[in-house]
Formats: structure tokens, C-alpha cells, sequence
């Protein structure tokens, strides 16, 4: 049933994954602001501390030692997967409910009811299957070991569906993403994928090794409080003064319901209006809570309005406003002395990469090849 006959490294290096699993988890849920995702993670490194245990009570044949524990140990690799998910879902601030969390426990249920009669088993004869390589329970252990591998590929692809989907969401939210860093989600991924790489050619040293690597960075990540999105960058205005921070970040959804061509053509008029007098998208820090606000509609409206008329999300919306800014202001023979980087700051920007990048995609050139063909040469 299972394949713990390997020989490995030191002892005292899982020993120490599994001190720094438990450890880190008494550091998270001792944080003075804990949120949901804090949560969630101190319970995955409990569940990782007490796989490890398995492995390095059962490693080189150490389940002679214990029987009594042969097989209880089967399903651990069921619940890294789900873990990985919810926590992702937590830090994205794309909560399902906690009801729908239980439904990605059940195939770990289902799993220890497939087991059953061999749990029910004395631990000597649990032993003498171990011994004989699952005589008896080969086909069992075939599809949980099947099972277990698409587990694995399904929440790894679950995962990253849900950061795309936060970050196509979060350009409906703020006209700059500079300050929004998913590094952190894809490392967990990326670290958890490769463990299933390992999982798959079926190295149980290489898998529990890169586990305790794991553990090392996302208990930096974990108790560090390194979070997605760097609220303090981000203006927030009255209309979000009494929404709990963690759940800052969380994108408007569209009404189920239509607002009317007429509703949203007149709430489009003001947009323009308020644009053009304002200059709103000179501020690099402007989102949709902000200017949903000046105009008296709700974000979700406003959203809707955006989409709609200019067929952009709210990100791509204020960026275009921008680039025409530095377009205009480019041109200007009173701005020759002042840099590209200079007017793109001034055009509301907040980083060379991010103005690079925009003005790329909307003009199909770089801003030094745009004015080199209005004949201006600037730094």
C-alpha cells in the first residue's frame, strides 16, 4: 500500500520540517490580526507537520515499529491539494462560503471509507499486508495512487484558474496593479506542483525533502504577513471606510440586472465629463470606489458602464486615458527640457513598466518610436 523502504537523508532534516511546520503554525495563530487565510494556513501546516510524522515514523521500515498507525496515513496527500485552494481563495478574498470548503473534504472522506475494511484489519495483519505489498489490496492501491495524482493536477490547475481569475477581477478594481504582488500565490503553487512532479515519478525522499523546502518558504511567507495587495499604496476613500481590511481587495461584481442603455449612457457623460475637467486618471493611485463615489452610482454600475460603452474593464479604461495624456502633453515644445519618464509620471503612471507596457499595447510602439516619428527627441 505504500512505498516507505527508501533510504535518505538525515533524520534531523524532517525532524526539523516537521518543528518548523508546528512552529510556524503556533506563530500564525498567535498574530495579534489574524484573518481567514491565517487560519487556513496554520491548519495546513498541522496536517503537513503530521504527514511528515508518517513518513519519518515509516521510513526505511519503520511501520514494523507501529502498525497500529499503517494506513491511517493514506489520505494525507488528499488534503494538500484542497488546503492549497482555500487558501488561495482566502488571500484573493474570493471566499466561497465555508459550507463549499467541506465539499473538496469529501473525496479524503471517501477515501477512508474505501479503506475501512483494511482499517478495521488487527495491525498485525495491516503489517502482513504492508509485507507482502498490498496482497490482496492491489487494485485499492492502484486507483488511490491514480486518484491521488489527479488530485493533485486538478487543484493545481483549480488554483491557478482562481489567480487569473483575481487578476482579470482586480482591473475592473484599480487603474494600477504595480502594488498588487501575487508572487507569493504562484511560489505555492509552483512548490506544490513540483511536489506532485515528484509525487508522479513516485520519489518519496525528493517528495518529503522538497515538502520540508516548502514549509521553510511558506512559513516566511505565512508568518511574515506578506499579503497580495500593499493597501497602504491604494487611496481609499469614505465609501470603503467601513470595510475590514483584508477584504479590501474585493472586486464589485456585476448586477444580475441590466442598468438600461439610457441609464448607462448618462452615467458614461458624466465619466467623460468628470475626466476631462478633472483629469481623474492623473492620480496613479485612483480605483473604482473612488470615482463611483464623485459620481453618486454605485462601483457595480459604474463597472457595468465602463464594459459596456468602451468594451475595457476599468483598469484598461483609466491606462487609455493616460497614454492620450502623454500624447498630448508629449507634443508640447514647453516640455522638450523634462523626460519620457517624467511626463508619463505626470500622465498619472506610477512606474516605467507598467507605461511601457500600456503604451505598447495601445499605440503598437514604444513611446521612444512614437516621438521619434513626431520628430521629438527627448530622454
Amino acid at each position: 500500500m505504500s512505498d516507505f523502504g527508501l533510504q535518505s537523508l538525515s533524520p534531523l532534516f524532517y525532524w526539523a520540517g516537521i518543528f518548523i511546520a508546528f512552529f510556524s503554525s503556533f506563530l500564525i495563530l498567535g498574530k495579534s490580526k489574524k484573518v481567514t487565510a491565517d487560519y487556513v494556513l496554520a491548519i495546513w501546516f498541522m496536517i503537513i507537520g503530521v504527514h511528515l510524522i508518517f513518513f519519518v515514523l515509516f521510513r526505511a521500515e519503520g511501520y514494523l515499529h507501529f502498525p497500529a498507525l499503517i494506513g491511517f496515513e493514506i489520505p494525507f496527500p488528499f488534503m494538500h491539494g484542497p488546503m492549497l485552494y482555500v487558501y488561495i481563495l482566502c488571500v484573493t478574498n474570493q471566499n466561497s462560503g465555508k459550507k463549499i470548503w467541506l465539499v473538496h473534504w469529501i473525496p479524503v472522506l471517501f477515501i477512508y471509507i474505501a479503506l475501512f475494511q483494511f482499517l478495521m484489519l488487527s495491525p498485525q495483519e495491516r503489517l502482513a499486508v504492508y509485507q507482502n505489498k498490498g496482497k490482496g489490496y492491489e487494485t485499492l492501491s492502484q486507483v488511490i495512487k491514480i486518484l491521488m495524482i489527479i488530485s493533485g493536477i486538478l487543484y493545481v490547475g483549480l488554483s491557478l484558474l482562481a489567480v487569473r481569475k483575481y487578476k482579470r477581477e482586480i482591473s475592473n478594481q484599480y487603474s494600477n496593479t504595480e502594488k498588487i504582488n501575487l508572487n507569493w500565490v504562484y511560489y505555492l503553487i509552483i512548490g506544490i506542483a513540483l511536489i506532485w512532479v515528484a509525487v508522479i515519478i513516485r520519489n518519496n525522499i525528493l517528495i518529503f525533502s522538497m515538502v520540508v523546502l516548502f514549509i521553510l518558504v511558506a512559513a516566511y511567507f505565512g508568518i511574515s504577513g506578506v499579503g497580495i495587495l500593499d493597501y497602504s499604496a491604494i487611496k481609499i476613500e469614505d465609501t470603503m471606510e467601513n470595510v475590514p481590511v483584508e477584504n479590501i481587495s474585493e472586486v464589485p461584481k456585476y448586477e444580475k440586472t441590466f442598468a438600461g442603455e439610457e441609464a448607462i449612457q448618462e452615467i458614461y457623460n458624466k465619466l467623460v465629463i468628470q475626466m476631462e475637467k478633472e483629469k481623474l486618471y492623473k492620480d496613479p493611485e485612483l480605483n473604482l470606489n473612488y470615482v463611483a463615489k464623485l459620481l453618486d452610482v454605485h462601483p457595480n454600475i459604474l463597472s457595468q458602464t465602463i464594459n459596456f460603452v468602451e468594451n475595457k474593464n476599468f483598469y484598461d479604461y483609466i491606462n487609455r486615458q493616460r497614454i492620450e495624456e502623454f500624447k498630448r502633453i508629449a507634443v508640447l515644445p514647453e516640455n522638450g527640457k523634462f523626460t519620457i519618464l517624467s511626463l508619463a509620471f505626470e500622465s498619472g503612471f506610477n512606474s516605467k513598466t507598467s507605461f511601457n507596457r500600456n503604451f505598447k499595447k495601445y499605440m503598437d510602439c514604444s513611446p521612444r518610436e512614437f516621438l521619434k516619428n513626431q520628430s521629438i527627441i527627448m530622454e
